[in-house]
């Protein structure tokens, strides 16, 4: 690494002389503009909009254009000449927690390295900063610009991380912030469910640039002369599920699988949980009539297979057969009973006829 910049840390009545080097970098792969037909790369010149000469690059100065449209020139010396303490310095300010301080203002990330006749005063500040569990606000100018940052620590390494203004950053203006928008409980407890089976600690080196990787093989294909294979996408297929629940119980029930769990295991709260425990204790409540009337059934008789499946309808007509004999000899005793006095009539008048 190269170092960008030399200054100094004030740290109270301790100066700290330091290196800054540039601590990320962006690992994308670059294109030049070339002409299509034969490859060639497009060059752009500096041009004079007043002249039309081509403008050196050393001749080149930083204008300032008013609201009426004249042009202030600033030369380097004039950037140099400006009244900034901290030009060169990193002024620590105050001492703040951490959590304090919202990710939004950060900007970019920049190791710090002590000279060598500073080892000892940096350590101090690097050991007092990891015991304190804070980080320093300070002020810095780098490349003309004055700017907050924090040094922290990171593998024994002071680090500065540069920060915006606050009047840099934005205020979210939507509408949908002015609207009485309503969350269900259960919603929002299968949504909690959901950040709980997908909770893990932090491993940046689980993941990678899969765009970066694919463009790299189209490029390495182009090369050699390949056939270029679409690889297969690892987006989900959309389900077509409209419900809120639904799509949050199913987002569960795919985390458990990812982690080899089961998804119905421990389903016994919230919304889903309660429609899948009550359909099993209805089911023995059901099949009971079935069971009494299978028992009532005569054996051998094709109306007792059907009465598990259809128990109302089986149980009467298992009762039918006993009951039409009954009938019939009630039907008979009435009939023998209605014919006696009739033949005690014929006889009395077959007596009179033989004594007249």
């Amino acid at each position: 690494m190269r170092s960008i910049w030399k200054g100094a840390i004030s740290f109270g009545l301790v100066s700290i002389p330091v290196k800054l080097y540039t601590a990320t970098e962006e690992r994308d792969i670059s294109f030049h503009q070339v002409h299509r037909e034969d490859g060639g790369r497009i060059r752009y010149k500096r041009v004079c909009s007043v002249d039309g000469e081509e403008v050196p690059y050393a001749d080149i100065a930083k204008g300032y254009e008013l609201p009426g449209g004249e042009v202030v020139v600033l030369t380097d010396e004039d950037f140099a000449d400006l009244p900034l303490t901290t030009n060169r310095l990193v002024d620590v300010l105050s001492f703040v927690p951490l959590d304090q301080v919202d990710p939004i203002y950060f900007a970019k990330t920049y190791y710090l390295e002590p000279d060598r006749a500073a080892a000892k005063p940096y350590v101090l500040l690097r050991d007092a900063l990891e015991r304190s569990g804070m980080v320093a606000l300070v002020k810095v100018a780098l490349r003309t610009k004055e700017t907050l940052a924090t040094l922290r620590v990171r593998d024994g390494v002071i680090v500065m991380e540069t920060m915006i203004w606050p009047d840099e950053v934005r205020t979210p203006d939507f509408p949908f912030l002015e609207e009485d928008v309503t969350v269900r409980s259960q919603e929002l407890t299968m949504a909690e469910s959901l950040i709980e089976s997908m909770a893990g600690d932090f491993d940046p080196t689980r993941y990678h640039d899969e765009y970066r990787e694919a463009l790299q093989q189209v490029v390495e294909a182009k090369v050699e002369g390949r056939e270029i294979v679409e690889p297969p996408s690892a987006a989900p297929e959309p389900t077509g599920v409209v419900d809120l629940m639904a799509a949050l119980r199913a987002s569960v029930d795919a985390a458990k699988r990812s982690r080899g769990e089961d998804p119905d295991a421990g389903r016994g709260d919230g919304d889903g949980g309660a429609a899948a425990s009550a359909t099993p204790a209805k089911a023995p409540a059901r099949k009971a009539p079935a069971k009494k009337a299978a028992s009532k059934a005569p054996a051998g008789k094709a109306p007792a297979k059907k009465a598990p499946s259809k128990a109302p309808a089986t149980a009467p007509a298992a009762k039918a057969p006993a009951k039409a004999p009954a009938k019939k000899a009630a039907a008979g005793a009435a009939a023998k009973t209605a014919t006696a006095p009739a033949k005690k009539a014929a006889a009395k008048k077959a007596a009179s006829r033989r004594s007249a």
